[in-house]
Parts: structure tokens; C-alpha cells; sequence
């Protein structure tokens, strides 16, 4: 199949991807950009310009991919988060805008800690976008990064050495808090929050990220529970707990923190679109 110029290529993209997204136009022109190395403002300067043969079959290939329902994060290498760009593979959960809203209380948290080298444990870093984001923005913070997937921590440190704060995180692999040497001033996670009956439900291409990032049990609640748990043996005087939930989960995950943290102000925090979206557990 040979197209005559970008223009032409981007139309029969974005009629293979009706199907698969709700965004066609765009994911054949991140699809196409990608490719050529450019990014979408001057591709769509340019429409005009041939596509290289060169380019031409593996666009092909990875229009088809998507077509089949294989995130677009996968088939790039590469998503942004919080203005910076992450790595990402198969072996990894794709970071999401909404996952920001975490990053963004944690920061507030920092700037009230009086110590001057805030400790920082992002649970379950996956990509590492959460924690290299705050040791990029905290430069005096000491940040770990915990994962249980050997795969998911190498990602991590291949993006944290693309930041230039390899030598500043502490990568740990292990379950939840247990490999933590030490107490945080703020424990931060995106755990997995998907109810296991909910699993066939979701989009194909959701399927198709790493189960052990996503499921937690029959209510969606079981890590987010393991973690509160532990969190009071591995949180200093006056921490704060950071967990992101599901839009339906903020009544329960409230319940649960005040069960097992009496003494602190819990709350839930709601994202742009007024769902709930962060369970935050703060110490006076």
C-alpha cells in the first residue's frame, strides 16, 4: 500500500481506527508524528509532504496494531505525564492524566513538612512516573520507588535516568511497604483499584495492561486495605497517605482509613470532572 502524501495516509489511518478509539483524527497523527519525528503542529503543517517508503510499512504495522485494540502507549514507547515523557511497555500500567491530581497533593504535602529532606515512597511505581515527577520538582526530597515487578522497576530506572534522578531514587522491589527501610513523611500510590468482576467489562485495550496493576479482589479495595494497614508502622509523625481510588470507591475507601488511622483527618479529593479520585490521610 503506497499513499501519495501524508495527508492521504492520515485518512486511511483514521478509517482503520474508527472502530477502536474515539479519537481517530488524533491517534493517526500521533501515530504518524511519531514516525517521523515530529511533533503534530508541524506535522499538520505539512500535510502535503510525501510519507518515505521507508516509514510507510511500519505505519502500516502499527495503525493495524492499534486497529486491534493495542494501546497506543505501547505501540509509541512513550506517553506524557506531567509535562515530562515516560517510557512504557507491556510490563507496565500507562500512566493516566488523572494519576496527576496525585502528584499535585503530594507536592502540597512536601511544601508543609518541616523537615528539609522530605521522605517520599511512591507504592507500586510502575513507569516511575510518579515518583521521578516529584524528585524532578523536589530536589531535596529522598524518594523511593517500590514496586513487586522486577520488569516495572527497570522501566522506572531507564525513565528516571532519562530526568537525570537515577542516583536520587531508591528503587525497591517488593510488596507494598515491606521493603521500606525507613519511615516517610509521605506514602503515595496508585494501586491497583479494579474489582475483578468488573474486569471483562473494560476496554480491550485496558485489558491489555498488566493485570497485577489493575485487579484487587472483588470490591477493588483489597490493596488499597493491605496498604493502610501497613502504612502506620512505615509513616513519621505527621505524614501523610496519598492513595488513588475508583471514581465509585470513595465512600469505602474513607471507611476504611478511618477504621484504621482514628487519630487523622481523612478526605477524599475529587479530580477535574468532580469524581472522586484521592483517598488523603493527613497527620496534625
Amino acid at each position: 500500500m503506497q499513499w501519495m502524501n501524508l495527508e492521504a495516509a492520515r485518512h486511511w489511518a483514521t478509517g482503520q481506527l474508527v472502530h477502536s478509539t474515539e479519537k481517530p483524527y488524533l491517534e493517526a497523527e500521533i501515530l504518524l508524528a511519531t514516525l517521523l519525528d515530529w511533533n503534530r503542529a508541524r506535522l499538520l503543517a505539512h500535510l502535503d509532504a510525501p510519507l518515505p517508503e521507508t516509514i510507510a510499512t511500519t505505519f502500516r504495522a502499527w495503525v493495524l496494531r492499534r486497529a486491534a485494540g493495542e494501546p497506543l502507549p505501547y505501540i509509541t514507547g512513550q506517553i506524557e505525564f506531567c509535562a515530562l515523557e515516560f517510557a512504557v511497555t507491556p510490563a507496565v500500567l500507562i500512566p493516566r492524566p488523572e494519576t496527576e491530581l496525585l502528584v499535585e497533593i503530594a507536592l502540597e504535602r512536601a511544601s508543609e513538612t518541616p523537615s528539609a529532606t522530605p521522605i517520599i515512597a511512591d507504592v507500586g511505581t510502575g513507569s516511575g512516573c510518579i515518583a521521578i515527577t516529584l524528585a524532578s520538582r523536589l530536589p531535596q526530597a529522598r524518594c523511593y520507588a517500590i514496586d513487586l515487578s522486577s520488569a516495572a522497576l527497570e522501566v522506572a530506572r531507564q525513565n528516571a535516568a532519562r530526568h537525570g534522578v537515577l542516583e536520587r531514587l531508591h528503587f525497591l522491589e517488593g510488596d507494598l511497604l515491606a521493603p521500606l527501610p525507613e519511615s516517610a513523611d509521605i506514602i503515595v500510590s496508585n494501586p491497583p483499584y479494579i474489582a475483578e468482576s468488573e474486569w471483562d467489562g473494560l476496554p480491550l485495550s485496558v485489558r491489555q495492561e498488566p493485570a497485577l496493576a489493575l485487579l484487587a479482589g472483588s470490591d477493588g479495595l483489597d490493596v488499597v486495605r493491605r496498604l493502610l494497614e501497613q502504612a502506620p508502622a512505615k509513616l513519621k509523625p505527621g505524614g501523610s497517605v496519598l492513595v488513588e481510588i475508583g471514581e465509585r470507591q470513595g465512600a469505602a475507601g474513607l471507611a476504611l482509613a478511618q477504621q484504621t488511622f482514628t487519630r487523622a483527618e481523612c478526605t477524599i479529593r475529587t479530580d477535574l470532572a468532580g469524581k472522586d479520585r484521592v483517598l488523603q490521610i493527613r497527620f496534625p
